[in-house]
């Protein structure tokens, strides 16, 4: 088993206004978890929407691509970004998570996984696409809500 991941928040000390260090113990497998539920999820509801999904979890130097999907019209890379309902830590909805570094990464990790399958057949360039797909579960891992923003970036 991994050792928990060990992130450290300042708080403000009753005394003199002081700052003192805390820990919040956050487990990176349960952050993984919670990821692939969110994906399964994500996942799902592109297939219900009429999506292919062609691949999970592409893995680059960059990152990872968390599902890559087609449509009649588009292939989309979708960012998948889970929060569980009520928990404190992170901003609140999920796809306030993806800022201007992680879409340029995206965009580099897309290069990539086009460029790893420049034989195959594929929809025309002027037809990729970039969603995001908020994931909210509740603590017991069932879907609250899932926002998906087509072309998000």
């Amino acid at each position: 088993m991994r050792a928990p991941v060990v992130a450290e928040s300042l708080h403000r000390s009753p005394i003199a206004g002081r700052r003192r260090p805390t820990l919040a113990l956050v487990s990176a497998d349960s952050r993984r978890t919670r990821g692939a539920i969110g994906e399964s999820l994500a996942e799902r509801h592109l297939v219900t929407a009429g999506y292919s999904v062609l691949e999970r979890n592409f893995r680059t130097r960059y990152g990872e691509l968390d599902l890559i999907a087609c449509s009649k019209h588009a292939l989309v890379f979708c960012e998948v970004k889970t929060r569980v309902a009520g928990s404190r830590g992170g901003p609140p909805d999920p796809l306030d998570a993806i800022g201007p570094k992680k879409r340029r990464r995206l965009r580099l990790m897309a290069a990539q996984w086009l460029a790893a399958r420049a034989d195959e057949e594929r929809p025309p360039r002027a037809t990729l696409r970039f969603d995001a797909i908020g994931v909210t579960i509740t603590a017991g891992g069932q879907l609250a809500k899932l926002e998906h923003v087509e072309d998000a970036f």
